[in-house]
């Protein structure tokens, strides 16, 4: 079996760390952001590490778990990776539902950061 290419070592591997960082203690994404990140959280747009850990520590649940569906990662141009995210996740007694995110990672001091998070649930109206 062939080894994956490190665009997907990568994108997966930070998939993984953001999940189960975002499960078990939010505030702790902080880590993974730089002053200059954007995050558009169901259409909402914030900027900055303190501000879009301020918005994800604030949202209005005790527990979530996330289950990831599919998750394809691609390079761009400017040695970044595009990795986008597909799955489901439990709120608190909520039912289940799914969600699509967007990140763009980039490698800045030898550390991978997320420059750019787009969060959607997978909720759709057809009445």
């Amino acid at each position: 079996m062939a080894e994956q290419p490190l665009w997907e070592q990568i994108g997966s591997s930070f998939v993984q760390h953001y999940y189960q960082m975002f499960d078990n203690d939010r505030s702790q994404l902080g880590s993974i952001y730089i002053d200059s990140s954007c995050l558009t959280w169901e259409g909402q747009q914030f900027q900055g590490k303190t501000t879009i850990v301020e918005k994800l520590a604030s949202l209005p649940f005790a527990k979530i778990a996330h289950s990831i569906t599919a998750q394809d990662h691609q390079p761009t141009p400017d040695n970044c990776i595009l990795s986008m995210v597909v799955g489901q996740l439990k709120v608190d007694e909520d039912p289940i539902m799914g969600f699509h995110q967007s990140f763009i990672l980039k490698n800045i001091s030898e550390a991978w950061v997320c420059t750019n998070d787009m969060f959607r649930l997978a909720i759709h109206n057809f009445g």
